[in-house]
């Protein structure tokens, strides 16, 4: 009976001990998740402001530069220069959403959060075999 008393306090305290450990990297794990969370929407804003600023004065060159250019060539063929320069206007559109696009499919989300996550799994796999 000693024995069996001693084995279910043994139990016990393995339990309590594995117990408290889960609850610890639980723990950790959701603070690493609040973390790279934070970071990711501080680094998705500042980006957004760049590139809004980047597109207003972008766009304030082009159409200055636009403006010199038709009315420095309106004399030899005021079409031709607005064709020409609506073609370029739109490659350059394309191209940035080609860009866009590929950031986009690369675009990973929390990917230390899950990394960690995942060599947790393989632990606990490992030590409850």
């Amino acid at each position: 009976m000693d024995e069996a008393t001693v084995s279910l306090k043994q139990l016990a305290t393995t339990s309590k001990h594995f117990v408290r450990r889960l609850l610890t990297i639980g723990e950790n794990r959701l603070e690493l998740l609040t973390v790279e969370v934070q970071a990711d929407r501080e680094r998705l804003l500042y980006a957004f402001l760049l590139a809004l600023g980047g597109a207003a004065f972008g766009l304030l060159a082009c159409l200055t530069l636009t403006a010199a250019i038709v009315v420095s060539l309106w004399a030899y063929s005021p079409v031709a220069i607005l064709l020409t320069l609506t073609g370029c206007y739109t490659v350059a559109g394309a191209w940035y959403c080609w860009r866009l696009t590929g950031l986009r499919r690369a675009w990973q989300t929390l990917s230390a959060t899950l990394d960690q996550l995942r060599k947790d799994r393989a632990c606990l796999e490992k030590t409850l075999e």
